[in-house]
């Protein structure tokens, strides 16, 4: 697992005062454009789809469709997207969920998730787990389980780990890299 670590770590950029000064943002797409890396990454995210017993892949708007969408494909299993609040035909549930400042909604289709289904969230960072916090509320909500959540990046200064952990009810949380 050092060796992917490793390939990982070395196709993110940093990027200094992105979005705003003094924030240090973490830019994978250098790490998508590679293929040995990209195909590294799926293949662990669907190892941790397998070991979890996930029957769905949910991705988080936007950079979790970009993982998501091919560990489903990977491992054999449907994938099932969480927009943003109005992005999706047809009906929806919706949760919605503080940020720093203001709220936010996402919602999902309600005929995407049945009883039966074990559900595995994928983002690309875990940072303050707000947003992945309403996924799970979510699909909860829509009356499947949650398998677990697995990010690429864990930004662990910012606490998200802590928030997760009782909304998880002993479901995994497993990130790739933690910086």
């Amino acid at each position: 697992m050092t060796d992917i670590r490793e390939l990982l770590l070395s196709r993110i950029r940093d990027v200094a005062d992105y979005p705003e000064p003094g924030v240090m943002f973490k830019d994978i797409t250098p790490l998508l454009a590679d293929p040995a890396a990209f195909t590294a990454l799926t293949d662990a995210l669907a190892g941790i789809a397998e070991r979890t017993g996930a029957t769905k892949v949910v991705g988080l708007e936007a950079r979790g469709f970009i993982l998501a969408a091919p560990v489903a494909v990977r491992a054999g299993l449907g994938f099932i997207p969480v927009r943003k609040a109005g992005k999706l035909p047809g009906a929806t549930l919706s949760q919605a969920y503080d940020l720093e400042y203001g709220s936010a909604e996402i919602e999902v289709h309600a005929e995407d998730l049945r009883g039966e289904d074990r559900v595995l969230v994928v983002d690309d960072v875990l940072a303050t787990g707000g947003t992945a916090e309403a996924s799970l509320q979510l699909i909860r909500r829509a009356g499947a389980e949650v398998a677990g959540l697995a990010v690429l990046m864990e930004l662990g200064f910012l606490g998200g780990r802590a928030r997760l952990e009782p909304a998880l009810t002993g479901a995994p949380l497993e990130a790739l890299l933690t910086v």
